[in-house]
C-alpha cells in the first residue's frame, strides 16, 4: 500500500492526488490511439470512455492547490497555460454548455449533467477567460434557470457549484444579480435548513461569491434581506454533537455560514434583521455548546459576568470559529445606532456576556504577547480578531456598547492594567527606536490596538501622556509613512482569506473602509484620542518633533497628502480628524487644489455676498451650487423678495448689479472673517482657523448643512463606513449648474449621431461648461479668456477632439478622476476595432493635454493606454500609427516596445505592412533591443 505522502523534489502530494493523476493517466490511454509517424492523439466516440475521463479530469484538477501547484508530478500534467491551450483549440468550454442545453431539453440523463456541470465548473474556477463566453451565453443561463427549479439535491448541488465558478467573474455576479430575482431566491431556499448539508454549503458559497463588495451585498438585501439573513442565522445555529468525519464536515458548515456572517462589515437594513434574530444569543452558542442550557439570571452582577465568560470561554468550543464571532460582534457594534437597546430585541445579558468574553480574550492576548516569540505568532492570530473587536465596542456609535465595553474592560484591566500598559508602550517605543516595523506585524498591531483601547479609558489617559504616548504614535506614523508600509489585515487574519476567491476577475475591488495600511491607520486613530485628551499638543508639538519625528509644518503636509493621494476612506477621514487638531479643518484633495485658485478672484464670478455693514465678497454661483447651496436663493424666489426669519444666516435680493447676476445679502449674525473661511472651505475643501474662529464657523457651517465640516470643527470621532467626502463637482454640469454656466464646449463631429441637448436648441454636440472651473484647471483655457482675442469674447470653444473624448475630458476638469474604457473579460473578448475604438478617445486626449499644458490629464491617459495594451497587445501595431498621427512619438515608441518580441512574425506575415517605414524600423530596433537584454522574440 502507498504511503500518505510522496516526496517528488521541493513539494509532497497525498497519496490520493497521486491515485487520481494515475486515474487520469489511465483513462486517457482507454481513447488513445498510435499513427504511423508515431504520433499519439487521443479519439474515442464510446459514450463510458468519455464519461470516465471526463470525470478523471474533473477530480484531478479538483485536488491541485497552491501547495502542489508547482509539484513536478503537476508540472508534467501540463502546465495551466497549456492546458487552457488545448480546451480552448478544443472548443471544451462550448461543447460542454451543448450538452447542458441538451439536459434542459430532456435529452441526456441527470448523472451525465452533473458530470458536465462539475467539470465546467471545474474549469471556471481554474481559468477565468472561460467565464464571459459562458455567462454571456443567453441561452445557457435561460437552461440554468429552469435547471435550478428542479428537486434533485444533486443536482441543485451541481447547478450552485457552476454558478458560484461563474460569479468569480465581477461582470458575471453582476450580471446574475441584477437578472436574476429567481435565482436569489433559489439561492436562499437552498440555505435553509430543510436542505442538505451539501446543498445548504453551496448556496453558502454562491451568496460569498455574488456579495464580495458592499455595492452588490446591498443590491441583494434590496431583493431578499429578511430571509436572507433568517437563512445565514439557520446556518450558524446548526450545531449538533458529533465525533470523526461528522464532526469535521459539520464545522467546515459552520465555517461557511459565518463566512457569509461578515455581511455585517457593511452598514445596512440586515443589521436590524441580525439583532432582530437574536444574532447574540448565536454567537454565544459558537463560544459555548452548553450555553442554552445553562439559566443564567437575567440580571447578572459584574463580577458573575466575568465568571460566566470565563467558563464559556475555557471551553474551548470550536475555536476554529472565535476570529469569525469577534469579527461578527464588532462589525454589528460598528454599525449601531446611538440610540440601540439590547432590550428590544432580547435578554441584554447576552449582549453583555458576549462583550465580557471578548474583553477577557483581548486581555489574555496583551498578556500572552509579552511572551510570544515570533515563532508561536500561529497560535495567537485569533487574537487580533478578538482585540479589534474590543477597539470597535469602545468607540461603537451605541451609547450601550460603548459605555458596557469601557466598564467591562475597566474591570478586567484593574489587576495588572498598569502592567499591561507599560508593556504595551515599552514594546512600541521600541519599534519606534529603530525607525522602523522592527517586530512582526501582527504584534505591532495587536499593540497599536490595545494602546488605542487604553485611550478610550480614562484612568489611564494621563498616564498615556506622561509616558509620551504621542510621541511614540508620531514616530510609528513616520516610520509607517517614510518606509512606505503597506499591510492589509487579511494578510495577519487567516479566516478572512478565501483560496476559492484566489482567480477572481473582472471585481472592481474598491478599497474597504481600513483600506492597506493598518499600522497607519491605528497609529493614527490611537494618536487622534491622545490628542483629543490633551488640550496642549499643538503648542507642545515642538517637544515631540525632535530627529524621529516630524515638524508641525511636515506632520500637517503628510497628512493633507494621505487626504489627497490614499484610497484607503478611513486612512484619509482620520488624517483629516488629526489635521483638526492643528487648525486645518476640512478635506483635501486635488480638485481642491485646482478651483482653490478661483477664491478671492473676481474674474468670472457672478455672485455678490453682502454684509450687513456694507462690505461685499464677489463668489461664483457654480462652486455654491454644488458646495454650499444653503447660501443661494431658494428656486424659483421672485425678484427683490427679501426673507429673513432671524434664525437665517441670510436675506437676499436676486437682481441685475453691474457684471453680477445675484446679490445675496446676509444676516448680522454672520462674521466677516467666519464667512472668509468658510469661502475657504467651499473652494478648497479644507479651511485653516484658530480656535475662537472655530466658534462662530460652527454657526455658519451648521446653518448651511455642512455636516461633514460640522464634524470636524466639533472634532467628533469618525464613524466608521463613513464615505471620505467628494471634492466633484460634477452636479454642476446638470441643471443644478446650468444656470450658472457661462460657455459652451462643442465637440469635433467626426461621425453622425444623434443628438439633443437638455437645455438649449444647438444641434452639434457640446456642453454647458463654466469659465471658472475651465481656467482654474487649464492654463491655456485661462489664457484663452483672458487674451482679448476674438476667441476670448465667443459663447462657443471648439475642442478639436471627438465627442467622447471631449466628455472623459470635461468629466476630468470636474472630478479629477478619468472613467475607464471596459475591463476584465468584457475587454477580453472584445473584436480589436472595438477596442481601437474605446482607446482612440484617450490617444486624443494625450495629444490634447500636450497641446493645453494637462500634465496630469496626459499621464493618466497614457497610463489607461500603456494598461490596455498590456492585456490586448494586437493592439499595440494600431496604436503605433494613431500615436503618431498625433505625433506622440513617446507613446509610439511603448506601443513599439509591446510589439517587439512579434517583429519577425509580423514582418513575415505582412502585418506591418500597414506601418509608415519609420515606424516598422522603430519596432524593429525594439526587437533588437529585446534580444540584446535577452528579452523573448521572435525575430
Amino acid at each position: 500500500m502507498r504511503s500518505s505522502s510522496s516526496k517528488h523534489g521541493h513539494r509532497s502530494i497525498s497519496g490520493h492526488m497521486y491515485t487520481l493523476h494515475q486515474r487520469l493517466y489511465h483513462a486517457l490511454n482507454l481513447g488513445t490511439r498510435s499513427y504511423d509517424d508515431k504520433t499519439r492523439k487521443w479519439m474515442s466516440t464510446d459514450i463510458e470512455v468519455q464519461r470516465h475521463v471526463v470525470r478523471s479530469i474533473a477530480a484531478f484538477l479538483d485536488s491541485i492547490s497552491g501547495d502542489t501547484l508547482h509539484h513536478p508530478l503537476v508540472k508534467s500534467s501540463k502546465s495551466e497555460k497549456a492546458i487552457w491551450g488545448i480546451l480552448k483549440k478544443t472548443e471544451t468550454v462550448a461543447h460542454i454548455v451543448s450538452n447542458i442545453h441538451d439536459f434542459s431539453g430532456g435529452i441526456i440523463p441527470s448523472e451525465y449533467f452533473q458530470e458536465m456541470a462539475s467539470l465546467l465548473s471545474t474549469i471556471l474556477r481554474r481559468w477565468p477567460p472561460s467565464r464571459y463566453p459562458v455567462w454571456s451565453d443567453v441561452k445557457l443561463m435561460k437552461a440554468l434557470g429552469s435547471i435550478h427549479t428542479t428537486p434533485n439535491s444533486s443536482i441543485k448541488v451541481a447547478v450552485l457549484k457552476l454558478y458560484s465558478a461563474l460569479a468569480l467573474c465581477g461582470s458575471a455576479a453582476m450580471n446574475l444579480i441584477e437578472n436574476g430575482e429567481a435565482l436569489l431566491q433559489m439561492m436562499v431556499q437552498c440555505m435553509d435548513r430543510s436542505h442538505p448539508h451539501s446543498v445548504q454549503v453551496e448556496g453558502f458559497r454562491l451568496a460569498q461569491c455574488l456579495m464580495r463588495n458592499e455595492e452588490t451585498c446591498l443590491k441583494v438585501m434590496s431583493f431578499c434581506c429578511e430571509p436572507f439573513v433568517k437563512a445565514i442565522m439557520c446556518g450558524i445555529s446548526q450545531q449538533r454533537s458529533l465525533s470523526g468525519k461528522a464532526a469535521d464536515d459539520q464545522v467546515s458548515f459552520l465555517v461557511e455560514a459565518c463566512s457569509l456572517a461578515l455581511i455585517t462589515r457593511w452598514a445596512g437594513k440586515h443589521h436590524f434583521y441580525f439583532w432582530k434574530q437574536g444574532i447574540d444569543g448565536v454567537l454565544l452558542g459558537l463560544l459555548s455548546k452548553d450555553f442554552h442550557k445553562n439559566s443564567y439570571q437575567e440580571f447578572a452582577s459584574l463580577e458573575q459576568q466575568i465568571s460566566i465568560a470565563q467558563e464559556i470561554l475555557s471551553d474551548n468550543y470550536l475555536l476554529v470559529l472565535r476570529g469569525y464571532v469577534w469579527d461578527i460582534l464588532g462589525w454589528l457594534a460598528t454599525h449601531c445606532g446611538e440610540d440601540f437597546n439590547p432590550k428590544i430585541f432580547r435578554n441584554e445579558l447576552y449582549l453583555d456576556i458576549l462583550i465580557t468574553c471578548t474583553c477577557l480574550a483581548f486581555v489574555d492576548a496583551i498578556s500572552k504577547w509579552r511572551q510570544v516569540c515570533q515563532n508561536d505568532v500561529v497560535d495567537t492570530f485569533k487574537s487580533e480578531s478578538a482585540s479589534r473587536a474590543v477597539l470597535m465596542m469602545i468607540y461603537s456609535s451605541s451609547k450601550y456598547i460603548a459605555s458596557s465595553a469601557r466598564v467591562i474592560l475597566s474591570e478586567i484591566l484593574k489587576p495588572n492594567g498598569k502592567e499591561y500598559l507599560i508593556h504595551i508602550l515599552c514594546t512600541l517605543n521600541y519599534s519606534a527606536s529603530q525607525r522602523n516595523i522592527g517586530m512582526p506585524v501582527l504584534k505591532l498591531v495587536i499593540n497599536l490596538i490595545g494602546l488605542t483601547c487604553y485611550c478610550g479609558l480614562p484612568q489611564y489617559r494621563r498616564h498615556l501622556i506622561k509616558s509620551k504616548g504621542i510621541e511614540t504614535l508620531l514616530v510609528l506614523v513616520k516610520c509607517c509613512l517614510d518606509n512606505d508600509i503597506h499591510i492589509k489585515r487579511q494578510s495577519f487574519a487567516p479566516h478572512l482569506q478565501n483560496s476559492f476567491h484566489d482567480r477572481i476577475c473582472c471585481w472592481v475591488c474598491t478599497e474597504e473602509w481600513e483600506g492597506g495600511d493598518i499600522p497607519l491607520l491605528y497609529s493614527l486613530w490611537g494618536l487622534a484620542e491622545l490628542m483629543h485628551n490633551s488640550g496642549s499638543i499643538r503648542n507642545n508639538l515642538n517637544i515631540y518633533a525632535g530627529e524621529m519625528t516630524y515638524t508641525e509644518t511636515e506632520l500637517v503636509s503628510k497628512l493633507q497628502e494621505i487626504c489627497i493621494h490614499t484610497s484607503s476612506p478611513g486612512l484619509r477621514w482620520y488624517a483629516a480628524y488629526v489635521l483638526s487638531y492643528f487648525g486645518v479643518y476640512g478635506f483635501p484633495s486635488k480638485l481642491g487644489k485646482r478651483i482653490g485658485k478661483a477664491l478671492n478672484e473676481k474674474e468670472y464670478a457672478d455672485m455678490q455676498l453682502i454684509l450687513t455693514k456694507g462690505q461685499s465678497l464677489s463668489v461664483h454661483g457654480v462652486v455654491f451650487a454644488v458646495r454650499c447651496s444653503a447660501l443661494l436663493p431658494p428656486k424659483g424666489l421672485p425678484i427683490n423678495e427679501k426673507t429673513f426669519d432671524g434664525s437665517s444666516i441670510k436675506d437676499f435680493t436676486e437682481k441685475v448689479h453691474g457684471e453680477f447676476q445675484k446679490e445675496i445679502r446676509l444676516s448680522a449674525h454672520v462674521d466677516h472673517d467666519a464667512l472668509m473661511k468658510l469661502l475657504e472651505y467651499v473652494y478648497l475643501g479644507y479651511a485653516q482657523a484658530g480656535e475662537e474662529l472655530v466658534k462662530k464657523l460652527k454657526t455658519l457651517a451648521k446653518r448651511c448643512n455642512l455636516q461633514h465640516l460640522l464634524q470636524l470643527l466639533c472634532r467628533k470621532h469618525p464613524k466608521w463606513s463613513t464615505p471620505f467626502p467628494s471634492s466633484d463637482l460634477s452636479l454642476a454640469l446638470g441643471p443644478a449648474g446650468f444656470q450658472f454656466s457661462d460657455i459652451i464646449l462643442e465637440a469635433k463631429v467626426t461621425e453622425l449621431m444623434c443628438w439633443t441637448c437638455s437645455f438649449c436648441s444647438l444641434s452639434e454636440p457640446h456642453i454647458h461648461v463654466h469659465k471658472v472651473i475651465l481656467s482654474s484647471s487649464c492654463d491655456y483655457m485661462q489664457a484663452l479668456f483672458q487674451s482679448g482675442m476674438k476667441e476670448s469674447h465667443l459663447g462657443t470653444i471648439k475642442a478639436p477632439v471627438s465627442w467622447e473624448a471631449l466628455v472623459k475630458l470635461v468629466n476630468w476638469f470636474y472630478s479629477s478622476e478619468l472613467s475607464s474604457p471596459p475591463s476584465g473579460c468584457i475587454w477580453d473578448y472584445m473584436e480589436t476595432e472595438e477596442k481601437l475604438r474605446k482607446l482612440r478617445p484617450y490617444v486624443e486626449l494625450c495629444w490634447l493635454a500636450e497641446f493645453w499644458f494637462l500634465e496630469d490629464l496626459k499621464e493618466d491617459c497614457s497610463n489607461v493606454i500603456v494598461s490596455c495594451l498590456d492585456s490586448a497587445r494586437p493592439l499595440s501595431i494600431k496604436i503605433i500609427q494613431i500615436a503618431a498621427d498625433f505625433s506622440l512619438w513617446k507613446l509610439a515608441e511603448v506601443a513599439a516596445n509591446y510589439t517587439a518580441p512579434f517583429y519577425r512574425q509580423l514582418h513575415d506575415s505582412g502585418e506591418l505592412e500597414a506601418l509608415d517605414d519609420m515606424l516598422v524600423d522603430m519596432v524593429r530596433v525594439a526587437s533588437v533591443r529585446l534580444s540584446q537584454e535577452g528579452g523573448s522574440n521572435t525575430m
